[in-house]
């Protein structure tokens, strides 16, 4: 608390003293691990807009994973947003879109201006206030299964088809200290967003989901029990490692690229882990290996799956408005301007050269574009159906007590139906008070 209470003093103080030069200030709230490749270039596109924008003084608070999360759950509770902030279309940005934080962007922005952007993207259905409170910079997959095919090769094997491939390539790997598949969740979120919402779709399907959160269904019914064990026997098979709850979620990209597991399981976004980093000229994966040696899927055949190839989705992040600032005010005409940058074609170019995900933004080409950013488009063309990811449209009472449960099934020290069980009860107390 203190430490916020500092930070929010030199902000006023950054204001103050931009506000006695005539220029208008803009607080910012952003999502960047400073340690990921390419932050050298989110840098230079920020000071760029300083460069081009002399009148407007950008201070910008950087956080990641959960610190972000945090502490703009203390800005919301203070009632003192940012100006422009980092959010996500619903789950953990869902205060912000249900109490309307946030300027409608189809009034700030306009329809014309909109228009430069795919249907997904601008889709008030797609979002949780059911307005649109950001434009998604992308359509995120969040379960995307990155392939060593080469090792694989080298051991004898082909691509998994099904689970049954997957768990063929135990022993061999095993012994030679390879994991079969890595998913590093010591951070609790991604093995719920990565994996297990596509399992979850695949065996019980959105519409369980919608009949839970309605009182129709309960987590405790077989099916859903059954997706958490499937979670539980990819770990007692062999096929996941338990040891990777407690591998924190920036150190998977590494393990991945040096050999230490054949197939990792992340969002799409992981891509730009992998290619060169234009500061320093280097990637995990070079440029030939990402050609010839890797290979990006989609998750094998699960046992009694009803939605054969479905991948979790959801509109991706973007750049929200405080709805408190002034209409008409020379503060919110700043906030246009800065919304308008980092959604122009110029800085969505760059962010696909960097892998970071496929523009909304219609008509972003590159010809530097690495071949895994290549092979995740052609992933996209391949999955047939998308369904929901959890934590975008449970509540995060509820989805918490699933993102502990999933580590603590990897862990061994719970089972299927104490997890569901837990959930049904955070479920029922959500609904009470709903």
């Amino acid at each position: 608390m203190k430490k916020m209470v500092i930070a929010m003093l030199m902000i006023a103080m950054v204001a103050f003293c931009a506000a006695a030069q005539g220029k208008t200030t803009l607080n910012v709230l952003y999502y960047i691990d400073a340690t990921q490749a390419g932050y050298d270039v989110d840098l230079g596109i920020w000071a760029k807009f300083s460069k081009d924008n002399p009148d407007i003084t950008v201070v910008k608070e950087e956080l990641f994973n959960e610190p972000f999360h945090q502490k703009m759950q203390a800005y919301i509770a203070s009632g003192n947003l940012p100006d422009v902030f980092y959010m996500w279309p619903s789950g953990r940005s869902m205060m912000i879109h249900e109490n309307k934080l946030a300027k409608d962007l189809n009034v700030l922005l306009g329809k014309e201006y909109l228009s430069n952007f795919v249907p997904s993207a601008i889709d008030p259905k797609n979002q949780g206030g059911n307005y649109i409170a950001e434009i998604p910079q992308s359509f995120t997959y969040t379960t995307t299964v990155y392939v060593n095919k080469k090792l694989l090769a080298d051991n004898g094997f082909d691509l998994p088809k099904t689970y049954a491939d997957l768990k063929k390539m135990v022993p061999k790997l095993k012994a030679k200290g390879i994991q079969v598949m890595s998913l590093p969740n010591k951070d609790l979120w991604p093995m719920q967003s990565c994996l297990f919402s596509t399992v979850s779709g695949r065996l019980v399907g959105d519409k369980f989901i919608d009949d839970v959160k309605a009182g129709k269904a309960k987590f405790t019914d077989q099916a859903f029990v059954d997706a958490l064990e499937f979670v539980e026997t990819m770990y007692k098979d062999g096929v996941l490692a338990r040891e990777g709850n407690q591998i924190g979620y920036g150190e998977g990209p590494g393990l991945f690229a040096s050999g230490k597991s054949a197939i990792f399981v992340d969002g799409d976004w992981r891509v730009g882990a992998f290619i060169t980093d234009k500061a320093s000229g280097v990637a995990l994966i070079t440029p030939k290996a990402q050609e010839s040696d890797f290979v990006i899927t989609n998750f094998p055949a699960i046992p009694g799956e009803k939605n054969p190839g479905l991948v979790s989705a959801i509109a991706g992040v973007g750049y929200g408005v405080s709805a408190t600032i002034p209409a008409g005010s020379a503060k919110e005409a700043a906030a246009v301007r800065l919304m308008k940058y980092l959604y122009s074609p110029e800085v969505q170019k760059l962010r696909l050269e960097q892998g970071a995900y496929i523009p909304t933004l219609k008509g972003v080409k590159s010809d530097k574009v690495e071949p895994l950013t290549t092979k995740l488009a052609a992933y996209y063309s391949t999955i047939p159906k998308t369904g929901y990811v959890l934590d975008g449209v449970l509540d995060p009472s509820v989805y918490n007590v699933l993102n502990n449960g999933l580590q603590a099934l990897g862990l061994g020290t719970t089972t299927p139906l104490a997890v569901a069980s837990d959930m049904q009860k955070a479920m029922d107390a959500w609904r009470a008070v709903k």
